[in-house]
């Protein structure tokens, strides 16, 4: 039994071409969480001298690589969850938490997503790899992350990294309910109520190709919240629902 930490440790992704994603996502966290959280964003001038490495023709996002970080960020001790930054929380993250355990390296949600479009969000290539965003909700067991050093994710390639080669074998990694990182249209739509997590992995309302996207209400109204606009959102909504 892992004691309860009196604060969550999260690193959430940051693209400076798209900084609403990690206010509203960020927002959307505190909102529903019932215990302190600690926030940080994976800045990429920020991590100069501990990350180096260009960015290449394949890497979507500037935090593909920087994730890999968190373990030595946190200094190796305790745990840190990684999230990326196209998300949506609609439940408390002390649940997720919660299911930390120390049988594992990493815990992460093991999706078979096998891509069929071959570009996505801002029209970036769209990737095929084995283990297909099992990266982009990572829940790290610091201790048992020392390969990650900055030198390693500084080097290593984006395979081995997203495919958790650094890892002794896969038995390290741990499973976490799918409801923590839902893909939006790529899994099957289930009601509001079985998802704890949106993933707009192929890009969401915040874009105007993908405004209509499975779960487009969710963020736009986390979004509508964070700038205190809730009831203008609500009256928005009920418009809609008449018109």
């Amino acid at each position: 039994m892992i004691p309860t930490s009196p604060l969550i440790r999260v690193f959430i992704g940051y693209d400076r071409r798209m900084p609403i994603l990690f206010h509203v996502l960020s927002h959307s966290i505190l909102r529903h969480a019932s215990v302190p959280v600690a926030i940080t964003p994976l800045v990429l001038p920020h991590l100069e001298g501990v990350l180096r490495r260009d960015i290449n023709e394949n890497q979507s996002t500037e935090f593909s690589f920087s994730r890999f970080l968190a373990p030595h960020l946190s200094g190796y001790e305790g745990w840190s969850l990684f999230i990326d930054n196209d998300m949506v929380f609609l439940d408390d993250i002390a649940k997720l938490w919660a299911l930390r355990d120390e049988n594992f390296a990493v815990q992460v949600v093991k999706h078979h997503h096998e891509p069929v479009e071959k570009t996505k969000f801002l029209g970036e290539k769209q990737t095929a790899y084995a283990k297909k965003n099992w990266s982009s909700v990572i829940l790290f067991n610091n201790a048992r992350c020392r390969a990650l050093t900055p030198e390693y994710v500084s080097s290593a390639s984006g395979l081995d990294l997203h495919q958790f080669k650094w890892l002794e074998d896969d038995a390290e990694i741990g499973d976490l309910p799918s409801r923590w990182n839902h893909l939006a249209d790529v899994d099957a739509p289930v009601p509001a109520a079985e998802i704890s997590n949106v993933h707009y992995t192929l890009g969401g309302p915040y874009f105007a190709s993908t405004r209509d996207c499975d779960y487009a209400e969710a963020w736009m109204e986390a979004r509508d919240s964070m700038l205190g606009c809730a009831r203008a959102h609500e009256k928005a909504r009920q418009w809609r629902a008449f018109s």
